[in-house]
């Protein structure tokens, strides 16, 4: 039987409406149809009507919220417009899908969640990176318990780049921080496995030909001890691995989402029941070495359990909408990534924050 297709009309066709959202619902071409698209630059939606017969190209905003035919509104404008698009959109009494950065700040978050107490579970946030392979391949593994009890995480998203679009000015609300921040913010806060104690961040521009930061440092510590330590930088020539997990009886690195190396103890090597010993130790033979331990080594491909990928999230959105299956991103989840964010900014005033996002 076919399916009830939702109606999906874009808001922004840039980077993100034009070049992610639309081939990721193409990949659900039997639970979604694209039926309008609008843009601030026209000849945009004209392109889209070429590319998708029959939708609908908008210029002005106000006739394409007042377009019925549209169920659903993708907000993929420039992340500074995201709360009052989101808000303005939700107002059609319709359901909003919102591209990351969800806000920029609290009070963004307050204005969201003004709206949707009018509006309930007519919101979803694009945290598309919760689905991603490599960290369900990576979550799986810590709580299989090979690892022992980890201690450490390490996320990284390196490059080399002189950036020079609006991602690299602070007013148009760019930076590292929004733009790869929530995903990996969000990793952290999964990752974790408890609430936040304290967080820490430093921003630098390096490389960046704008005044926003271009190089992202952020550790957080939860009430269990557990640190995860993130980096995020245009400036780096030889990338880190993406994935590093240490525990009490093993580690792992994944350095690129394709490919995951393991060294573990086997079962039977337990940790040594002796204690340290402040005896003088002898002359050759002893460096606090104790009986030679059995490990497990071995490489796997990337390939997790519930064989999560990043494009997934539109299916979900379809079930959440259709069948009523919560979205595995929450909103408190969502916001909780603007608050981290926040936080961090507020620790490095050499970045003042110059946007406005309640359209004023």
């Amino acid at each position: 039987m076919a399916k009830n297709k939702i109606k999906v009309g874009i808001w922004g066709l840039g980077r993100a409406g034009w070049g992610m959202h639309i081939d990721e619902i193409a990949r659900y071409s039997d639970e979604f149809e694209i039926v309008a698209g609008c843009d601030i630059d026209a000849s945009r939606p004209e392109k889209l009507a070429e590319r998708i017969p029959g939708a609908k190209a908008y210029s002005d905003a106000e006739a394409f919220l007042k377009d019925e035919n549209i169920e659903l509104f993708v907000v993929a404008v420039r992340s500074a417009q995201h709360v009052d698009y989101a808000i303005r959109a939700l107002e059609t009494g319709k359901y909003v899908f919102l591209e990351k950065p969800v806000a920029l700040s609290s009070a963004g978050l307050e204005k969201l969640a003004e709206a949707m107490a009018k509006h309930p579970g007519k919101l979803f946030f694009r945290h598309n990176r919760r689905y991603e392979a490599a960290f369900n391949h990576v979550s799986e593994i810590i709580e299989s318990g090979i690892l022992g009890k980890v201690y450490e995480i390490k996320l990284c998203r390196h490059n080399f780049q002189y950036r020079s679009d609006w991602q690299a000015i602070v007013e148009c609300g760019g930076g590292q921080l929004n733009n790869w921040g929530p995903h990996l913010i969000d990793h952290a806060l999964q990752f974790l496995g408890s609430p936040v104690e304290s967080i820490w961040g430093d921003l630098k521009n390096i490389n960046g030909l704008g005044d926003a930061e271009d190089t992202v440092k952020m550790i957080f510590r939860g009430t269990n001890g557990r640190l995860v330590d993130v980096e995020i930088s245009g400036a780096v020539a030889l990338p880190s691995p993406v994935y590093a997990v240490y525990g009490d009886r093993g580690a792992l690195i994944c350095e690129d989402e394709q490919d995951i190396r393991l060294r573990y103890l086997a079962p039977e090597s337990g940790r040594p029941e002796i204690e340290a010993s402040a005896a003088t130790p002898p002359l050759t033979g002893s460096f606090g070495v104790v009986p030679k331990q059995k490990w497990i080594r071995k490489t796997i491909m990337v390939e997790p359990a519930n064989e999560a990928t990043v494009l997934d999230i539109y299916h979900h959105v379809y079930l959440a909408i259709r069948e009523n299956i919560p979205c595995r991103v929450k909103p408190e989840e969502a916001f909780a990534v603007v608050k981290a964010t926040e936080q961090i900014k507020l620790m490095n005033p050499a970045f003042p924050q110059k946007f406005d996002e309640f359209g004023k």
